[in-house]
């Protein structure tokens, strides 16, 4: 795996990433610190990614199952350390999950392997911080 970031030159604080896979993302720094809030900030781009990360963790271990799961959203909400380098000390993360006649008790084990085994974002990220989840199963339509 990898990227390139790179920095947008003078006059601002923005910077463009290509990945590895051929896609490129903006990111940009918050107002007081120089930038022109027109992208993510970086720590932002970071808490994406955990939610990316375990969002298809879930998704494919409900599929692995043969469970008809047809809409997964995770809500996360981070705090960071008031003093630098600004970690995450807390993250929590709420599964919004949706099918046809799931399980909650199987939507709750998917969560709970990928914030325990799979989703190396929080496992990485649960270094720093502590990382907590819940869920809601809905019934599709």
């Amino acid at each position: 795996m990898e990227c390139t970031v790179q920095w947008n030159g003078p006059g601002s604080m923005s910077f463009h990433a290509a990945t590895g896979s051929g896609h490129w993302v903006n990111m940009d720094g918050a107002p007081e610190g120089g930038g022109r809030n027109l992208a993510p900030r970086p720590m932002e781009m970071m808490l994406v990614g955990a939610g990316g990360c375990s969002a298809y963790d879930v998704v494919l271990i409900l599929q692995r199952g043969r469970h008809k799961v047809l809409g997964c959203e995770v809500k996360l909400q981070a705090e960071r350390a008031e003093v630098d380098p600004k970690v995450f000390t807390k993250i929590h993360m709420h599964f919004v999950v949706k099918g046809r006649q799931l399980n909650a008790e199987a939507v709750g084990r998917a969560v709970a392997l990928s914030h325990e085994k799979y989703c190396s974002a929080t496992v990485m990220l649960g270094r720093t911080a502590e990382v907590t989840t819940s869920f809601e199963v809905l019934e599709a339509d």
